[in-house]
């Protein structure tokens, strides 16, 4: 299986996709769940892992913001990042609350 990596949409060379996540991983082990913090280190605005068909594939933007640490979405393979979004707090927004009767 291989290591994938794909900055603003477009595939990293396999050896510089496997160092990549090599150094991913040892800056996770140290900094348990701070991806800003990696992406940071390495000259981009944010690192989300995914899984695409099955497959790792951590998606770097130098535009994007830092979302969360939060399971990898799954997309289908050869599928495209996640739609970025602006405002609001996702599924962890407090919903508006109705008055009670």
């Amino acid at each position: 299986m291989s290591l994938r990596v794909v900055v603003d949409g477009v595939p990293m060379p396999e050896a510089e996709a496997r160092a990549f996540w090599g150094r991913f991983s040892a800056y996770l082990e140290e900094h348990h769940g701070d991806l800003a913090g990696f992406a940071k280190a390495e000259g981009f605005a944010s690192v989300h892992p995914e899984t695409h068909g099955g497959a790792p594939v951590l998606v770097v933007s130098r535009t994007a913001p830092q979302r969360a640490y939060a399971n990898a979405p799954k997309r289908p393979a050869g599928g495209s990042p996640a739609p970025q979004r602006t405002g609001g707090q996702g599924r962890n927004a407090q919903k508006p609350r109705g008055k009670r009767s």
